[in-house]
C-alpha cells in the first residue's frame, strides 16, 4: 500500500513538472505572437488586454494537461507521453488560430493585444486561444 502511494505521488511530480512546462512554453509562445516583452507589458506596464491573452492561454493549457491526464493510458510512460504530445498538439493549434484570427481581422491582432487602452480583440483572441485548447480536450476525451 506503501508502495502504490510513493509511485502515485512520484506520477503527480512528474506529471506536474511536465505541466508546468507546458505552461511555460505557453507562455513563451503568447510572448512570441506579441510584440514586445510580455513580462513588461504584464507585470511593468500592466496591459489588460496581453494579461487577458496569456490567462486564456494558461487556462487552455491546464485544461489540456487535465484532459490528458484523465484519460491517461494506465501504463505511467505511454501517459506521460501523450500528455506531452497533446500539450505541444494544444500549443500548435493555439498559435495556428492566432494567426487565422489575425489573418481574418484588420490591422496586426499582436499590436492590438499590446496597447495599452482595453480592446474588445483581446477578449475575443482569448476566446479563441480557449477555444482551440478546448477542442484538443474534446479531441483526447
Amino acid at each position: 500500500m506503501l508502495e502504490d502511494l510513493l509511485s502515485g505521488a512520484w506520477q503527480s511530480v512528474v506529471f506536474g513538472v511536465v505541466g508546468v512546462g507546458l505552461m511555460a512554453a505557453g507562455f513563451g509562445l503568447v510572448d512570441l505572437l506579441t510584440p514586445g516583452r510580455l513580462r513588461e507589458l504584464i507585470w511593468v506596464e500592466r496591459n489588460a488586454n496581453a494579461g487577458l491573452l496569456l490567462a486564456a492561454n494558461q487556462l487552455g493549457i491546464a485544461g489540456i494537461v487535465f484532459t490528458a491526464i484523465l484519460t491517461s493510458y494506465s501504463d505511467f510512460g505511454r501517459g506521460l507521453a501523450s500528455t506531452v504530445v497533446f500539450g505541444l498538439v494544444g500549443l500548435a493549434i493555439m498559435a495556428l488560430a492566432f494567426f487565422v484570427l489575425d489573418l481574418l481581422t484588420p490591422g496586426k491582432l499582436g499590436e492590438v493585444i499590446c496597447s495599452p487602452e482595453p480592446h474588445p480583440a483581446a477578449r475575443v483572441s482569448a476566446a479563441t486561444h480557449f477555444g482551440a485548447a478546448l477542442i484538443v480536450c474534446a479531441c483526447i476525451a
